[in-house]
């Protein structure tokens, strides 16, 4: 069983910048992690993801705005949130594959002045 906790949401001005966290409760080193984001009344997508080799992809509409990183010494994967706009509100969520798909409970981020 693995254990993915999420932190670092929580409510920012349009323009400001969010660093969210995702700390797994064992280690990730060999493991490619995921960020995806669900909005009000919007299907999940994926924003970004960060490979073993600690290569990122991004998609979707943040692309340009997201830094995806990890730290495997603290079993922690972060997702830097630049220029957000309030679009960008949506519960966000860690996720990886270990034999069967895991995901944290989400983080909250909302965008409004």
């Amino acid at each position: 069983q693995v254990q993915l906790v999420e932190s670092g949401g929580g409510l920012v001005q349009p323009g400001g910048s969010l660093r969210l966290s995702c700390e797994a409760s064992t280690s990730i080193d060999l493991y490619e992690m995921s960020w995806s984001r669900r909005a009000p009344g919007k299907q999940r997508e994926l924003v970004a993801r960060i490979s073993s080799g600690s290569s990122p992809y991004y998609q979707g509409s943040l692309k340009g705005r997201v830094t995806i990183s990890r730290d495997n010494a603290k079993n922690t994967v972060y997702l830097q949130m630049n220029s957000l706009k309030p679009e960008d509100t949506a519960v966000y969520y860690c996720h990886t594959i270990w034999g069967q798909e895991y995901w944290g409970q989400g983080t909250q981020v909302t965008v409004s002045s």
